[in-house]
């Protein structure tokens, strides 16, 4: 039987994500960090009130980041472990879109992309439009972008 939160979040169109261990520590914050990280981060639910408290959103984030290892048949509720306890202890902090975005269908965990832009005039369908194409659907997603002319000539 799924669990209310679940049931939501499936609504909502995001990814499941397991409950997070009883063992695994909460991270101590001051009150002011800790309405950021609710008001900004948290998901919410139909009404707009949290579905997850800041230790449920760490692990939200933990496990989808490790959820990676799965291409090299890796551990994945280990490495979000691991995740997990660099974000609780504060030895690491991942920028704003890895919160927004882990668990969502796109999961862009990126603020900022840098594209090439090939030397071609044009003539190629795989150079300067592609990457006009592309920067195009990154800023539809929220994303930025950045231009590499490395591969101009002088």
């Amino acid at each position: 039987m799924m669990t209310k939160k679940a049931t939501v979040a499936r609504k909502q169109g995001l990814l499941p994500t397991p409950s997070i261990p009883t063992d695994l520590p909460s991270i101590d914050l001051t009150d002011n960090s800790r309405q950021v990280l609710e008001r900004r981060y948290l998901r919410r639910g139909e009404d707009g009130k949290p579905m997850e408290s800041v230790d449920e959103m760490f692990w939200r984030v933990s496990y989808h980041v490790a959820k990676a290892e799965e291409k090299w048949n890796g551990d994945v509720i280990e490495r979000a472990r691991d995740f997990y306890h660099l974000l609780v202890s504060k030895k690491f902090f991942p920028n704003s879109p890895t919160f927004t975005g882990a668990g969502t269908p796109l999961g862009q965990l990126a603020a900022c992309f840098v594209l090439p832009v090939n030397d071609d005039m044009g003539k190629d369908a795989a150079g300067i439009f592609q990457s006009l194409r592309d920067a195009a659907l990154i800023q539809q997603t929220g994303g930025g972008n950045g231009f590499s002319f490395s591969r101009l000539r002088p």
